[in-house]
């Protein structure tokens, strides 16, 4: 079986990361380090050393590629990762093993044909400038084509089940399970004491408009761009998931309880 190690060089030294590789080939397996997201090819399982950021960057570019993946926690929180820092042995017995792969969902966010690919969520932000220093924004949303409210806020975040204990949570969202089939609609420090959360089935097709104002766009954190009234912005699940190895596919809330809870 060929194994990829990628590692955060900014986290992660390269020694570690040829440590864990040598104790892959001691069971038989191929192994090949790299640093580079670019680097990610020919591999069959994929083992990430890195915190939650680097874990989210290298998931959406291995589903592309529908390799499945574990991640070693080397940042803060690690609520992506299956193991923690001393654990590479345990990660190397899991990629070389018939282990359980959790397929996680992802959104499809297509900004007049150009697209773009989630895991956690998609923000939707009011940009600060000298003419909207402190402005709130009025985002319309459909679902379906059926009119679900307009909202008056900071923003908008439209994250999935994975992404529910991230920006979601912070902003007032509910937890949903990873394998809930749905995604869910959190206002960011809405105008109205009406504007709540909205959670709906992941089959469902959103349209977002915004009159005259215009909005940053970031999906998982990094920058995708600006929408305003002239652009079409939808929102959808994609096609493609992330495939998450595991030892425990019943441990979610273990890991909730450790990680978030404390």
């Amino acid at each position: 079986m060929r194994i990829g190690i990628f590692y955060n060089h900014k986290q992660v030294d390269r020694e570690n990361a040829l440590r864990l590789s040598r104790m892959i080939r001691g069971q038989g397996g191929e192994a090949f380090v790299f640093s580079r997201i670019s680097d990610m090819k020919g591999v069959d399982r994929l083992i990430v050393l890195g915190g939650d950021g680097t874990i989210l960057r290298v998931a959406k570019r291995a589903s592309e590629m529908d390799i499945p993946l574990v991640g070693v926690n080397y940042g803060n929180l690690g609520f992506l990762a299956e193991f923690e820092r001393g654990e590479e042995e345990r990660a190397a017995d899991l990629v070389l093993s018939d282990c359980v792969v959790v397929r996680r969902s992802m959104l499809e966010v297509d900004i007049d044909g150009q697209k773009s690919y989630c895991l956690n969520e998609l923000a939707l932000l009011h940009s600060v400038n000298e003419r909207n220093p402190n402005g709130i924004v009025r985002i319309s949303v459909e679902i379906d084509g059926k009119k679900a409210g307009d909202f008056s806020a900071d923003g908008l975040i439209v994250a999935t089940p994975t992404g529910s204990t991230a920006y979601s949570l912070s902003a007032g969202g509910c937890i949903m399970t990873p394998d809930s089939e749905t995604f869910i609609l959190t206002p960011v420090c809405a105008f109205s004491l009406r504007s709540r959360p909205i959670v709906f089935p992941d089959s469902c097709t959103l349209t977002l408009s915004f009159a005259k104002d215009s909005l940053m766009l970031y999906g998982d954190g990094d920058y995708l761009g600006k929408a305003d009234g002239e652009r079409k912005l939808t929102v959808r699940k994609a096609v493609r998931t992330a495939r998450f190895l595991t030892v425990d596919p019943n441990g979610y809330f273990r890991r909730l309880t450790e990680k978030i809870n404390h």
